[in-house]
């Protein structure tokens, strides 16, 4: 009885700390979407934390059209998109050849890409910014993207790697007997089979490239280029004061984008993170 009762107190705790645990996950991101729906007086009249009188559906207007989000989601999406393209093309490419086919240099390519997961990001700002500088391509789309594929592709590789990993050879080893080639094995076969590490590549990198602050600032200052984390810090209405309302309502469409995909893909991101963790 008495182990009964301890059984009942310490699972009653831990769904106590789960709940706590979910309140401080969930409330900024309640507050933040109720802040973006109230109207100027209610920030003065009323405290931040108080709830919005009703939905002023204005702010988000004014955050599309003269807080200039159109643009900066746009230059997002673009350098977002683009780079995510050639990071699964060249992840899903170079993670198979350094698992599955037999050539004299895989093993150190696999270690020079794995290295790349252990360069800090600042230590290269300014040799990128110099290179680009000399080049022409400071200030403009390209220099992100670059840099977007050049940074995504070690950690895009190491988790393609660990999944194909875990595909069997016997399949592959069919297809090459019934005649298909290298190319038609690569996209036929194992390009179908890796969906789930596809996915979870795609969403992990979205986020990551969706939320860059670093790069879009030490390479982009041009009004017209900028993305979305950076278009955020110099948010301000026409008379230089602040609305916080539009603010907010600005922050809110800068997340939905990845609530909204994690959400759609939680169960594959998940399926993939954990399919090359145990040697089938």
């Amino acid at each position: 009885m008495k182990a009964e009762k301890k059984f009942t107190l310490k699972s009653g705790l831990i769904k106590l700390f789960i709940f706590l645990l979910v309140v401080v996950e969930i409330y900024p991101i309640f507050w933040m979407l109720t802040a973006s729906f109230k109207q100027s007086y209610e920030w003065s009249s009323k405290p931040a934390y108080a709830l919005n009188e009703g939905f002023y559906f204005q702010n988000y207007v004014d955050a599309w059209t003269r807080g200039n989000m159109a643009t900066y989601f746009k230059n997002s999406l673009l350098c977002t998109l683009i780079a995510l393209v050639f990071i699964v093309i060249f992840s899903t490419t170079v993670g198979f050849a350094v698992t599955k086919m037999e050539w004299k240099f895989k093993n150190a390519v696999a270690k020079y890409f794995q290295l790349g997961i252990m360069v800090p990001v600042a230590t290269s700002l300014i040799p990128l910014f110099q290179i680009y500088n000399k080049v022409g391509l400071l200030n403009t789309r390209a220099s992100l993207i670059i840099t977007y594929i050049a940074f995504g592709l070690s950690l895009s590789i190491f988790l393609v790697t660990g999944y194909i990993r875990s595909l069997p050879d016997e399949i592959m080893e069919a297809a090459v007997i019934d005649g298909c080639g290298i190319y038609k094995l690569m996209w036929y076969v194992v390009v179908p089979l890796m969906k789930n590490a596809i996915v979870t590549v795609l969403v992990l990198q979205f986020f990551f490239k969706w939320n860059d602050l670093l790069f879009s600032m030490t390479f982009i200052s041009s009004s017209s280029l900028k993305t979305v984390q950076t278009g955020l810090l110099y948010f301000s209405d026409e008379f230089g004061a602040k609305n916080w309302g539009a603010i907010f309502a600005s922050v809110s469409m800068s997340i939905l984008p990845m609530l909204g995909l994690y959400m759609a893909l939680n169960k594959t991101v998940m399926e993939g993170m954990t399919a090359g963790a145990v040697k089938g």
